[in-house]
């Protein structure tokens, strides 16, 4: 018995409108937003970093269980990594409305965690930064 191959589509299906980005290049941005290098979403999903750099350039398409393997790891859901809109509309957002940083919330995690006298320290140096690159 000879496999055979799916067969294309004669359907005339309407263009979905996702926005400008690709699904890989969503899937770099959310990447890199998590403060993830390839080589760390790789291990999180369980394949190789050359898989990962091959769906973040659009050279693979993403499965029904690529994208739940990649929501899962970016702690995303499949709408937001296919490029939908949420049901619920609520996320954690910076003043510019994108989604903040993992990788900056992740150390917010961690200066909380300080006692309160090194926070505020840390705090002030930040402020400082901040100040003076005019922000």
């Amino acid at each position: 018995m000879h496999p055979t191959m799916p067969r294309k589509s004669k359907l005339k299906l309407p263009a979905l409108e996702l926005g400008e980005e690709t699904t890989g290049q969503r899937i770099a941005r959310i990447r890199k937003e998590r403060g993830y290098t390839q080589n760390e979403l790789a291990e999180r999903i369980g394949t190789i970093q050359a898989l990962v750099s091959d769906y973040e350039r659009d050279k693979l398409r993403l499965n029904a269980e690529m994208a739940v393997r990649f929501a899962i790891a970016l702690e995303v859901s499949t709408d937001e990594l296919l490029g939908l809109h949420s049901g619920n509309g609520k996320k954690q957002t910076k003043s510019n409305g994108r989604k903040a940083s993992r990788r900056i919330l992740r150390r917010l995690e961690k200066i909380e965690s300080l006692p309160t006298h090194q926070q505020t320290v840390l705090l002030k140096t930040i402020d400082t930064f901040i100040k003076a690159a005019g922000k």
